[in-house]
């Protein structure tokens, strides 16, 4: 999902609330959802990392700050704040048989997000606001993903089909060795 921007396809740019002209979407997930924000008939108006919430960072230790992904405010009156995640760093990490360096990072991502989330859920209940996660399960079931998720899936399975096996002759060939 390494995927970023600046979002230019708007409809109904009244619909935005911040600086028109520097919408950043960090993901191909979050262009969509903007996309769909923008041309959504039951959304009054939204804006992108437009609130920021004070959490303690369970890494580095001490205050950080935590912009939510999107606020929407629809026509029944609610007020959301979105996250846009994968599903899998919504999931405590599985602890594998030693631990490598991925497990560390996704364990401290996990650690991250956990008090990011809890911050967000404590502002909101102060505010009468709702907060949502949005996994690419979400954003299929409201029609958000149906394609790009086929097409990713359909992707990846061809990369996965009759891939030709490469073979290793011999040694491999002595290479000098590194100077310090």
């Amino acid at each position: 999902m390494a995927y970023k921007g600046n979002f230019r396809l708007f409809e109904n740019p009244d619909k935005y609330i911040g600086d028109i002209d520097n919408v950043t979407y960090r993901s191909l997930w979050e262009r969509n959802v903007m996309r769909w924000l923008d041309s959504n008939p039951d959304v009054v108006e939204w804006g992108s990392e437009e609130i920021s919430i004070p959490y303690e960072h369970p890494v580095r230790g001490g205050k950080a700050k935590y912009y939510p992904d999107f606020i929407v405010k629809w026509t029944n009156g609610q007020i959301k704040l979105i996250e846009v995640k994968p599903y899998t760093q919504t999931l405590r990490p599985v602890q594998p048989s030693r631990q490598t360096q991925k497990y560390i990072k996704d364990v401290m991502t996990y650690a991250v997000n956990q008090s990011k989330w809890a911050a967000a859920q404590e502002f909101c209940d102060k505010n009468k606001i709702i907060f949502e996660l949005w996994t690419e399960v979400k954003l299929k079931k409201i029609g958000i993903l149906s394609w790009e998720v086929d097409q990713a899936v359909l992707m990846q399975e061809s990369k996965n089909v009759n891939k030709p096996k490469l073979k290793q002759f011999g040694k491999k060939p002595n290479r000098p060795k590194r100077r310090s």
